[in-house]
């Protein structure tokens, strides 16, 4: 742990935009600190890592998908630093980043109707999509469903393995000597009007003794749902229920989504064979609990698209909290209290947004900057 008063940047959150932050931070050869109880273990344990700003396009989130185009370009150079940095010998494979691209399918009239309007949308933005018929998608993908009508390929889209990429940040971060402080940031310390680090909870609730503190020349809070447990912010925990199936070869050569039920289901396949199929979206607090319910609509939906999923090794379940916001873009930048800084918010946009996140705070995306600000919510401290 820094000496006290050492002018370091203490990174509250282990999750991937937060490792990122302070892995960056260390590279530009600033002192920093990482604390978290569980790093790697929030939701990025949950996630399943697409990289796809154009294939989850909607109609109202237009400065979302200028942040997902933006750091979707910076994730080629991201990983193979990452991967120089933490030591793999495989390089950016390692963190199982691949870039075949997403297709997403329709089955019914109706539903081939709704995506080819959002297809035209997406072409009127300028975004490389292309139409298929099902004959094609099939072609591409064979253990698609034979009802599948028709879809839409956005090639561009990528996809990585969440728990390789916070592993090897970890990894990165001792190899360059930076603390990871496993212990729960229980408030921020605040000295003539500024934030000056954060007090730290004790191992267990009997245990009311002081557990310390880590003094920093500024926090930045990449604490997830959990953010407002320590500062004013409009984040709120949204629930999502990932499972992950196994077989001995991949199903699936690229990310395959679809609308099912009025529901939508996304299928990612891993290099060794995982699949990983989500997520629900639920407004139910700190709910961690997977559910049958849950796991049901989850295979339910995936059968709907390919039916071989049946087949497969269940092989983990697990429930995350996305952290969300009103309009549903992070929290990026300084608050209005000097020395608190944030990196929160990302929704289900915390993988992709992560290296495009770092940047922001470093001051190399001043005009996006803008979209992200935490001062346009009044409620920031």
């Amino acid at each position: 742990m820094p000496a006290k008063g050492a002018q370091v940047d203490v990174i509250v959150g282990g999750g991937v935009v937060g490792l990122s932050v302070a892995w960056r931070l260390a590279r530009e050869g600033r002192p920093v600190t990482v604390v978290d109880p569980a790093p790697g273990r929030g939701a990025s344990w949950a996630a399943a890592g697409m990289l796809a700003p154009v294939s989850e396009v909607t109609y109202t989130e237009g400065p979302l998908l200028r942040l997902g185009v933006a750091a979707l370009r910076r994730w080629p150079a991201f990983a193979a630093e990452l991967a120089a940095d933490a030591g793999l010998t495989a390089g950016a494979r390692g963190l199982d980043l691949r870039s075949e691209g997403t297709l997403d399918v329709a089955f019914g009239a109706d539903d081939m109707a709704a995506l080819g309007e959002l297809a035209t949308y997406m072409e009127n933005l300028g975004l490389q999509v292309d139409r298929l018929t099902g004959r094609e998608c099939r072609r591409l993908e064979p253990m698609l469903a034979p009802s599948v009508r028709g879809g839409v390929l956005a090639a561009g889209d990528a996809w990585v393995d969440p728990r390789r990429v916070t592993a090897a940040l970890l990894a990165a971060l001792e190899r360059r000597g930076v603390p990871v402080v496993r212990a729960r940031a229980a408030g921020l310390l605040r000295e003539g009007g500024r934030v000056a680090g954060v007090r730290l909870a004790p191992p267990s609730p009997e245990e009311a003794h002081d557990a310390g503190e880590v003094r920093g020349e500024r926090v930045v809070l990449a604490a997830g749902a959990w953010s407002p447990e320590l500062a004013e912010a409009p984040v709120r925990p949204v629930k999502g229920q990932i499972l992950r199936l196994r077989s001995d070869r991949p199903l699936l050569g690229r990310c395959v989504r679809g609308t099912v039920h009025g529901s939508s289901v996304y299928l990612v396949p891993r290099g060794d064979g995982e699949l990983v199929v989500g997520a629900t979206q639920e407004e139910m607090g700190f709910d961690t609990r997977v559910t049958a319910g849950g796991l049901y609509e989850l295979l339910r939906d995936a059968r709907e698209l390919v039916p071989g999923v049946t087949e497969l090794e269940v092989a983990d379940v697990v429930a995350g909290l996305r952290p969300g916001t009103p309009d549903n873009l992070p929290l990026i930048g300084p608050g209005r209290t000097p020395g608190l800084a944030y990196a929160t918010g990302h929704h289900r946009g915390g993988v992709l947004l992560a290296p495009l996140t770092t940047a922001i705070l470093l001051g190399e995306e001043s005009e996006l900057a803008a979209l992200c600000a935490p001062g346009r919510f009044r409620e920031i401290s």
